[in-house]
């Protein structure tokens, strides 16, 4: 079954406001192997949604429509699937009674526009919503003699989700032939996404039953394989055996085989070898710390750290020598190499982490250009110390310099 997610509201084609019920809901309709095919955003014009409308009864068998159910005077997804569907709608009793009793609770009479959240479409059940005064709608109906099925939900969150799980999933499950579902997310770090493409597509472009997907952020790469078979045997079978291929061609690269995150990975490293690790900061400016700490746990193996910025606090905090920076300058090998063992001294750990870098997008010169960042790595034997170049704006290069100094602690501990 292949379905198309509409999701209705002018704000969503502004700069201000995302669409994220739609990633909710495309994750639940896979769980059911029903392929999301199409997403479309569009505005609260009247005629722009009955086309999209017509437009997704034409090319799929199931179509989600998102919001634009509220009680103003642009919330026309009633009136919009209404004509698409050539079906009148009819002023419902029963909800008519429940916005009442809804105001009521809330000691205030019913505003005259909210009637129209009561106006159900010709042969539609009312799906109801505990969360919200605008119910959902759902018609089991046919289009240009095909049989179609339409589904409409609210769009804030807190009323989209539940409403989906509780009357959308259900009824979905008693009409989608019974399939089963196999999914393994391998995650890899600092290799690039066209590379990544290039090692692997001449093996996963032979598993035509296994949909894979590549997403590249920041230094990381998720392949997702999904693949979907009678029994749920053959569909792990499948999974598992691309999975392994994927995972030899990756080698060092592969930081995951089931979907963890890079840092928590580092925090199972470091408790396998019961270490521990103190970072020193600088142009990150705590992220690294904060994607650590984000992981439930992490004290214990995480013990802190600081944030260096300035030349007086990388002396007072991690016992920069100050003639260190005066010679070298704080954006250097030398200085990263002495942040790292100097706290790593300073807190107890068994590892120090530090990096330093020009972030931009000023500061740079030709031997030191935007984007240069230095990394170190320090134990009781010795300190490492890396340069990377990164292009991009100052988010960007402090988010791959976030990404390269935990993966290098990994690599570490491997």
């Amino acid at each position: 079954m292949k379905c198309e997610i509409i999701a209705v509201g002018s704000e969503m084609l502004t700069p201000y406001r995302q669409d994220t019920n739609s990633l909710y809901v495309t994750e639940k309709l896979n769980e059911l192997g029903v392929t999301v095919v199409f997403k479309t955003i569009v505005g609260d014009r009247r005629k722009d949604l009955v086309g999209v409308i017509q437009t997704a009864l034409g090319r799929v068998d199931l179509v989600v429509l998102i919001g634009g159910l509220g009680p103003t005077e642009d919330d026309l997804t009633r009136e919009a699937t209404a004509e698409a569907l050539s079906l009148r709608l009819r002023r419902d009793g029963a909800v008519l009674a429940a916005l009442h009793a809804r105001a009521a609770t809330w000691r205030m009479p019913m505003p005259e526009n909210n009637l129209k959240q009561a106006d159900v479409i010709e042969s539609a059940t009312v799906l109801p919503n505990p969360n919200g005064s605008a119910p959902g709608q759902w018609l089991d109906t046919t289009h240009n003699s095909y049989r179609k099925l339409v589904m409409l939900v609210p769009g804030p969150p807190n009323e989209c989700k539940p409403m989906f799980d509780a009357e959308c999933l259900p009824r979905l499950r008693a009409i989608v032939p019974q399939r089963h579902i196999a999914k393994r997310t391998l995650k890899a770090a600092m290799i690039p996404e066209s590379q990544a493409d290039k090692l692997l597509a001449p093996i996963y472009t032979t598993y035509s039953d296994v949909e894979t997907t590549i997403l590249a952020h920041a230094g990381d790469i998720q392949l997702t394989l999904l693949c979907s078979k009678a029994s749920q045997d053959a569909a792990e079978q499948r999974v598992e055996e691309l999975a392994g291929k994927l995972e030899e061609a990756l080698d060092d690269w592969l930081y995951s085989s089931d979907g963890e995150t890079l840092e928590q990975i580092v925090l199972y490293y470091l408790g396998l070898r019961q270490a521990t690790l103190a970072v020193a900061e600088s142009c990150t400016g705590g992220m690294v710390a904060q994607r650590i700490t984000g992981v439930p746990g992490s004290s214990r193996s995480f013990l802190g750290g600081a944030v260096v910025y300035s030349d007086p606090l990388k002396t007072s905090f991690a016992n920069v020598p100050p003639e260190l920076i005066a010679k070298h300058g704080a954006v250097s090998a030398e200085v990263a190499a002495a942040m790292a063992d100097g706290i790593r001294r300073r807190t107890g750990a068994t590892l120090g982490l530090a990096v330093t870098g020009i972030a931009g997008p000023t500061g740079g010169t030709e031997q030191k250009p935007v984007g240069l960042i230095y990394f170190a790595v320090s134990d009781a034997q010795k300190t490492d110390t890396y340069d990377r170049t990164f292009r991009g704006d100052r988010n960007r290069v402090r988010q791959w310099a976030t990404q390269q100094a935990l993966d290098l602690i990994r690599k570490k501990l491997m």
